[in-house]
């Protein structure tokens, strides 16, 4: 269990960021679902829950995700079950139980860039950026490339519309298990996205099998020359699966997803 000694509620995210930097202990806390499992002491706990983050709302040509939205807000949303067949939703829709997936918040698990998660690899399979307060927007990809924590205030994720399909793939031992590896790949005017989570490290996106795919016609032969693809990823091992089950496996649910969005 984590403990924190003060108790900071915000009224303004320029007064959370300021109190952030205050102390290189102080912490903002989202759902603390996961924070609950650490044993770790912090200095000052920031609360984000008066800053109306808790959104899901389309504007021009994105859809607009505020960091303290639940798992249980996306899995619900009709604007997220919309696009890219739900890709989204079906990523989180099966973590745990619904009194868990009310408390998670999207912003903490992005924010943190845990190598467990079944969000992000679905985000990274959309043309999603993050909105840091400070720094302002960058690219999921970026942000996830990133070494160490972020001394900033993630305030949104940002998805960009498209007509298309997705699909979202994941094993594990047991239904309320974290996944041994996952994957989430859409389709749309722009070609197909591929993303593999769970390595068991950050999701990464597979930029040979989407160039294969999306440089040829579509056929067998060539999804199956995409699977092999994969072998470009890195996968290695910890106590649910060793590397090269991982691989293997990704190849399956890639092929798979693949089937679904053609």
């Amino acid at each position: 269990m984590f403990s924190f000694s003060k108790f900071y509620m915000a009224s303004n995210l320029q007064e959370a960021y300021d109190e952030l930097l205050k102390n290189k202990k102080n912490i903002i806390l989202g759902g603390t679902s996961y924070l609950r499992m650490e044993n770790n002491s912090y200095n000052t706990a920031i609360d984000l829950s008066n800053l109306a983050l808790d959104y899901i709302k389309e504007e021009n040509e994105f859809v607009h995700i505020g960091a303290m939205t639940s798992f249980r807000a996306i899995e619900t949303s009709p604007i997220i079950n919309l696009l890219f067949s739900g890709v989204l939703s079906n990523s989180v829709k099966d973590i745990i139980g619904v009194q868990f997936r009310n408390n998670v918040t999207v912003g903490a698990t992005v924010f943190s860039k845990y190598g467990f998660s079944d969000l992000i690899p679905a985000l990274l399979s959309m043309e999603t950026t993050v909105v840091l307060f400070k720094e302002g927007e960058i690219s999921l990809e970026e942000y996830l490339k990133r070494e160490g924590r972020t001394r900033d205030i993630l305030v949104e994720i940002k998805i960009k519309k498209a007509i298309g399909k997705g699909s979202f793939q994941s094993v594990r031992k047991s239904k309320t298990d974290y996944a041994i590896t996952n994957t989430a790949v859409t389709k749309s005017e722009s070609g197909f996205r591929i993303a593999v989570g769970v390595r068991p490290g950050r999701a990464v996106l597979a930029y040979k099998a989407m160039e294969i795919l999306n440089s040829n016609e579509i056929s067998q032969e060539l999804i199956d020359r995409a699977c092999e693809a994969l072998d470009e990823i890195k996968y290695s091992s910890n106590m649910r699966g060793s590397g090269e089950y991982r691989s293997a496996i990704s190849k399956v649910l890639v092929k798979k997803a693949i089937m679904e969005v053609i």
